[in-house]
């Protein structure tokens, strides 16, 4: 069987069974086992597969079809134009994060102390010091299984950062002041969760996804407990669910935060929530 053949009759059977992006999925498939990309098969289609790397992408394809997410199945996720090792002890890094990191970024990102709460795989407070001067950072996560993933990622990307267990601050002491603290926490309504995709769902933890009945949970803590780990002009910036700008907004001002604003994707929607703390 060739390469052109097999990459068909992959893409051929998850559109069968519905899966959406069937055509990347079966392509990034194919060359998790094979090593053949997309491009080298409208160079070389005729180039031909192995019996046991024809029976290997089958079983992947089955994984995909019961709604696996392809970065588990492969092990790996794209973000910032980096590579992060994941599985379902953490998120899977989405497109939509990436504009908290841009936002960071336009801070200037030189000798800045960062703290990422909630840093599951670590892909935003890594992507932070990898395009960034002289900065260091910590992340703190709950979940000892996330932050095995996220040193593991800060070893490969060859980054220097501390990851911390702990419920946010709580492993942290007053003594430590960031000029940037950022956080993507769980904010998905509980009665939401049921409704979500089987990828999500079935399979990304459900101590990441969780934002409690109004999916507020975090962000007041969060937001209320930032200032005592803020230098002074320090900013905090949350990632936001679409439908939370108003809300998580009036709580920053609430809590005495200065310029706040908040950040629409490419989609139009409404994705970070930034202000300032002025001690």
């Amino acid at each position: 069987m060739t390469v052109r053949q097999l990459l068909d009759i992959a893409t051929e059977r998850l559109r069968e069974e519905k899966i959406a992006d069937a055509s990347s999925d079966a392509a990034i498939l194919l060359e998790y086992v094979t090593g053949v990309t997309k491009n080298d098969i409208y160079i070389h289609p005729d180039k031909n597969v192995s019996n046991e790397d024809v029976e290997r992408l089958n079983g992947l394809l089955s994984l995909r079809i019961n709604h696996k997410p392809v970065q588990y199945i492969t092990g790996t996720a794209q973000f910032m134009g980096l590579e992060f090792a994941v599985d379902e002890r953490v998120l899977i890094p989405r497109f939509d994060t990436e504009i908290l990191v841009e936002e960071g970024m336009k801070l200037g990102l030189s000798g800045l102390k960062i703290l990422d709460l909630c840093t599951g795989s670590g892909c935003i407070l890594l992507s932070l010091l990898h395009y960034s001067h002289d900065c260091t950072g910590t992340g703190t996560d709950i979940s000892r299984g996330a932050l095995e993933l996220a040193r593991l990622n800060a070893d490969r990307l060859g980054i220097d950062a501390m990851f911390l267990e702990s419920d946010l601050f709580e492993g942290l002491t007053t003594d430590d002041k960031y000029d940037l603290i950022v956080s993507n926490p769980p904010y998905i309504r509980s009665d939401v969760i049921p409704t979500l995709m089987e990828e999500v769902k079935d399979h990304e933890p459900m101590i990441a996804l969780d934002g409690s009945a109004d999916g507020l949970m975090f962000y007041r803590r969060i937001i209320s407990e930032a200032p005592a780990f803020l230098h002074n002009e320090g900013v905090l910036m949350v990632e936001i669910g679409y439908d939370q700008g108003e809300d998580v907004s009036r709580l920053f001002e609430e809590a005495g935060y200065e310029d706040v604003s908040v950040i629409r994707d490419l989609g139009g929607l409404d994705r970070v929530v930034k202000g300032m703390r002025h001690v």
